[in-house]
């Protein structure tokens, strides 16, 4: 008689089911990280968009000495319409009175439906230079 050894091929069902787990963990971390950074990327456009409009309010501080008549279309700051044509991340910008730039960005559709998020900047001129507050819902979900 002789002892046959039986070689074992292939894995386990409880490996698969522990390799499967890993991978559900992982892919639970990193979808959502991967949204916010989607959602991050998008912004960026609108952060970038609003760079012309300070500069126009920066101008016209400078120019006027306060930030009082610094509106859209007036004394060196751009109409907020001429840098909105052609963009995908950028649903409204304005500049209101003082200087004051809002920007909403539009990131599409998400899990809760379409979302848009807001871009507040507030200019404060001190000893002639102009510093920025940032506000907005943007800061509350860090995309800003």
């Amino acid at each position: 008689m002789s002892n046959t050894t039986k070689v074992q091929r292939g894995f386990t069902l409880i490996e698969l089911m522990i390799v499967v787990a890993i991978i559900g963990i992982l892919a639970s971390v990193a979808v959502p990280a991967y949204r916010t950074f989607t959602l991050k990327a998008k912004f960026t456009e609108v952060i970038a968009l609003t760079a012309t409009l300070k500069t126009g309010v920066e101008f016209c501080a400078q120019n006027l000495g306060s930030l009082q008549n610094c509106y859209s279309g007036a004394n060196g700051v751009p109409a907020a319409n001429n840098i909105l044509s052609g963009k995908f991340a950028i649903e409204s910008a304005t500049v209101g009175n003082n200087g004051i730039i809002s920007a909403f960005g539009s990131t599409g559709i998400v899990a809760g439906g379409f979302v848009s998020y807001s871009y507040i900047l507030t200019p404060t001129l001190a000893a002639e230079k102009v510093t920025w507050a940032i506000s907005g819902t943007c800061v509350a979900n860090g995309l800003c």
